[in-house]
């Protein structure tokens, strides 16, 4: 009898990004910052959720979903602490949404606009699902799941992503 292999498909090698020591450090710093700031002086920047976008981005890149899940929470109180929100609510969501792009960033490549612009826009989507979900179920608070207002800072963040990704991009050690 013969010894017969059966391979289910091609093998797939994703690549893990590096970053230089800080890099991800320095980078929640300024999305914090800018997001406490910019909105005092810029009405419309208030659709941004510039920490979601540098947890999804460093998520995807990592591909390891305990990387991304402790990102998530970190960046997530670190702005629960800073914004008027109880503490806890980015927590929750953002640790969420870290671990779910982290795992999907381990199963597919997300190197190319189109998907980096699709995965935003429903993280976003995820990210206030959870955040709606957990005000309404721990604080008894109504929040509108989906608006108007809701989808147009969706596609906003999206479009800011496709910016700011490939800034993000740079600090990747060879």
């Amino acid at each position: 009898m013969e010894d017969v292999e059966i391979r289910v498909g091609p093998e797939q090698h994703i690549e893990v990004h590096r970053y230089a020591s800080g890099s991800i450090a320095i980078s929640v710093i300024v999305a914090l910052a800018l997001q406490a700031f910019l909105p005092v002086h810029f009405a419309w920047t208030r659709m941004l959720e510039l920490p979601l976008l540098v947890t999804i981005y460093f998520a995807l890149s990592r591909r390891n979903p305990s990387v991304g899940l402790l990102l998530g929470m970190i960046v997530g109180l670190l702005q629960d602490s800073l914004s008027g929100t109880p503490i806890g609510l980015y927590g929750i969501a953002k640790t969420l949404v870290g671990y779910v792009a982290s795992s999907i960033g381990a199963q597919i490549d997300v190197e190319n606009s189109v998907s980096r612009f699709i995965l935003t826009v429903a993280f976003f989507h995820f990210h206030h699902a959870v955040f709606a979900l957990t005000r309404r179920l721990l604080l008894g608070q109504h929040e509108p799941y989906l608006t108007v207002p809701l989808l147009l800072a969706s596609l906003v963040n999206g479009v800011v992503a496709l910016a700011l990704f490939p800034l993000l991009d740079k600090l990747r050690k060879s």
